[in-house]
């Protein structure tokens, strides 16, 4: 379903709600929800929640790497791997 397929009122979300939450567990395509002609929210199934937020995530762990890397805050990569097998270990 593109995008614009999926914008829809209020309204329309308020008469069919069981409709639309079972489009949206089975295809895994967001609907937009407008308010007076303005998208005000996103109405996603969970498991494309789930793996937004761990994108999410990583994305933000990637970019704290890189800022360290920049910074000069780096260590040997054997050292990092006795790190995270500590830390896996305990």
């Amino acid at each position: 379903m593109k995008l614009k397929e999926s914008v829809r009122p209020i309204t329309y979300l308020k008469a069919r709600a069981a409709d639309v939450v079972q489009a949206v567990a089975e295809n895994g395509a967001p609907y937009v929800i407008t308010q007076k002609g303005e998208a005000k929210a996103v109405l996603m199934g969970v498991e494309q929640y789930d793996a937004w937020k761990r994108a999410l995530a990583l994305m933000k762990l990637i970019s704290m790497g890189e800022a360290e890397a920049a910074r000069g805050e780096t260590v040997p990569l054997e050292e990092a791997f006795a790190r995270a097998l500590k830390v896996i270990d305990d």
